[in-house]
């Protein structure tokens, strides 16, 4: 039987089986293409072959997660890029000035219309009835605070003297501590507290601090013009040295000029091991170390016993100097007996509306292009087109729904009558010169005729010594404002912050201030449609829960690296000699396993553990075993290998 023919196949075979035939290279040749090779036995692969296999696929695998990667990492950028487009849009269609022509309703609280409001209040609030809220009952809550025996001051002498012995190396000093503290009063009084614990870190010298001359306070005061030196160096003694001034052998160094101390630029919020390792051993080998500037250049968060210091020159070493703290005694005197009303009681109110405070916040109320204008120009001239830069987007109503556009006289009336002050309350007025003080102060003089400031309660002859020096004038508002019942803060800055934590410390915890919601406010006053009683109600609720915030500190654990000590001194700071034998004497914990930090401090009768690197605090009688391992685990303490019994 004739076989049948399979050149077809063969040829198609030929091609996949990779052999060239004579006649696919172009040749004549009729011989027939030679016969498929026969299929080889299926073997077990060796290992280089599954070598081979198993990096082309990893190779594969690679180049599809990195195709897809490449896919995702697009499609988020471009996300990315459309959303913020998105939102800047929305909001100049909601807040910006297209919101009128597109036809959207502002956005509650954007537009000021306070003044509009208290004219059409203001029957209702003149003849109210309701009864008024008596000074002496405003605050409900009281702090309990623990009672502890205070320490003897040697005690607290002796503790930081053995301090210095494990703490560091030579029984003398380290060498001598230059700051410059800028700023207004109070961070000066920040960048002060602060030298005076890192002085005592470093068992340094503090010499006693210069002040900067600031382009925006323009104060040329120096220490010594607004606190009282002696008094500063006297309640330091046994704790941290303070001199005057440099040697004479170090001046002479230095040609007598203290800037030409080389100066040591630290970093914001440095952590204690940061003093430590890095600016400890400069001070060793130079003798002295300068700082500047020296605002916030020391982390919140530190060793008990360093806290203290600042605890200790905050409201005991820090006091206004003679002519400043005179003429506030007296200040604070006229107002008691200007407020026999409401027996001697006076609230207190810090507003920040001078021109400077309304331009830079660029917000915008009832003046119209009049406003805009003198705004711009101010702007401008303080600013030198800080405000003009390229892509800087400035949207007044929205600064104003997120509560950042500083309080009028007339919002600040409308608020406290609103709780319940009636106009027999006595208020003093903290402030620099208001802006177009004429036309705003008037509602306010209105609902509360019993208004003081510095200028009304002194004589034009008591005020001339600290005309033209706002770090004086502020020491005066200062300590009226920290006698006052009330204390209320409308803008933030270092001034409240630091009054609400000394006013914490004086009346047993409780801050006694009202810090308004300011978000809530602006969509209140802006309300055309809102009731007397309805606004009334929304104001006893906003004060009560000043009253329950006023009484709280935060948890340890909840502070961040910024919470500040002067705004929430802790109870325990309450009595500045609660050291020694109540805290006792800190032991020194090293890691078994060398590492860069120095290790931890324990505290024996507090039974705290505080880590010098990350800073980070725990207290062994709350917490139990277990916590302590996981706050290990965690890395909230630097790692060590056995943990404290």
């Amino acid at each position: 039987m004739k076989p049948k023919s399979n050149s077809n196949n063969n040829n198609n075979n030929s091609g996949s089986n990779g052999y060239s035939s004579e006649s696919s290279s172009g040749t004549n040749s009729n011989s027939p293409s030679p016969p498929a090779s026969p299929p080889k036995p299926r073997l077990t692969p060796s290992l280089s072959q599954c070598r081979r296999r198993l990096r082309s696929k990893t190779h594969s695998f690679v180049r599809r997660e990195n195709l897809g990667s490449g896919l995702n990492f697009r499609r988020n950028l471009r996300y990315l890029l459309v959303l913020p487009l998105l939102y800047i849009s929305g909001l100049f269609m909601c807040v910006g000035p297209f919101s009128g022509l597109l036809g959207y309703a502002s956005v509650p609280g954007s537009v000021y219309r306070s003044h509009e409001n208290f004219r059409r209040l203001w029957d209702d609030i003149r003849f109210d009835n309701a009864s008024a809220l008596e000074l002496s009952s405003v605050w409900k809550y009281k702090r309990r605070l623990k009672v502890q025996k205070p320490c003897p001051n040697l005690m607290a002498r002796n503790h930081f003297s053995l301090y210095r012995t494990s703490m560091i190396e030579s029984p003398g000093s380290s060498g001598y501590l230059i700051v410059d503290a800028n700023g207004g009063l109070n961070q000066q009084r920040s960048a002060i507290c602060n030298a005076v614990a890192v002085a005592g870190l470093l068992n340094a010298i503090l010499v006693i601090p210069q002040f900067e001359l600031n382009s925006v306070w323009n104060d040329p005061s120096q220490f010594g013009d607004i606190y009282d030196e002696d008094h500063f160096i006297d309640n330091l003694k046994g704790y941290v040295n303070v001199v005057r001034e440099l040697p004479e052998a170090l001046m002479d160094k230095y040609d007598h000029n203290m800037s030409n101390i080389p100066n040591l630029r630290v970093q914001a919020w440095a952590p204690v091991n940061y003093y430590l390792e890095v600016v400890h051993p400069i001070l060793k080998d130079q003798g002295v170390i300068r700082i500047a500037p020296f605002a916030n250049r020391l982390a919140m968060h530190v060793p008990p016993h360093i806290q203290l210091l600042r605890c200790v020159a905050n409201y005991k070493a820090l006091k206004f100097s003679l002519p400043i703290s005179t003429l506030a005694e007296k200040l604070v005197n006229r107002m008691i007996e200007k407020s026999s009303r409401s027996g001697g009681k006076y609230v207190s109110v810090h507003l920040r509306f001078e021109q400077d405070m309304v331009a830079f916040s660029c917000c915008v109320y009832d003046g119209g292009q009049a406003e805009k204008f003198e705004m711009d120009s101010f702007r401008e001239k303080g600013w030198k087109g800080k405000f003009k830069r390229r892509g800087l987007v400035i949207l007044p109503a929205l600064n104003r729904v997120e509560g950042k556009c500083p309080l009028t006289p007339v919002e600040v009336g409308l608020m406290l009558r609103g709780m319940g002050f009636d106009n027999n309350t006595s208020i003093y007025l903290a402030s620099g010169k208001i802006y177009q003080a004429e036309k705003h102060l008037a509602p306010l003089l209105k609902m509360f005729p019993l208004l003081y400031t510095k200028e009304s309660l002194a004589a034009p002859d008591e005020l001339a010594p600290f005309e033209g020096y706002s770090s004086r004038l502020a020491a005066l508002d200062y300590t009226v404002s920290l006698f006052s019942e009330v204390f209320v803060t409308t803008q933030g800055g270092n001034f409240p912050h630091f009054l609400m934590g000394h006013r914490r410390f004086l009346f047993y915890g409780h801050a006694k201030t009202i810090k308004p919601d300011k978000r809530k406010l602006v969509v209140l006053l802006q309300d055309m449609g809102i009731s007397w009683k309805a606004f009334k109600d929304e104001m006893r609720v906003m004060l009560a829960e000043n009253d329950r915030k006023g009484m709280m500190v935060p948890r340890v654990k909840k502070f961040n690296r910024k919470t500040s000590i002067y705004t929430y001194p802790l109870p325990e700071y309450r009595d500045c000699s609660l050291v020694g034998q109540c805290v006792g004497s800190p032991v020194l914990i090293t890691p078994e396993v060398p590492c860069s930090t120095m290790g931890f401090w324990f505290y024996p009768k507090m039974q705290m553990l505080f880590c010098l690197q990350c800073g980070f605090s725990f207290n062994i009688i709350a917490g139990s075993r277990t916590d302590f391992t996981l706050a290990l685990l965690r890395g909230k303490f630097c790692r060590i290998s056995s943990t404290v019994s």
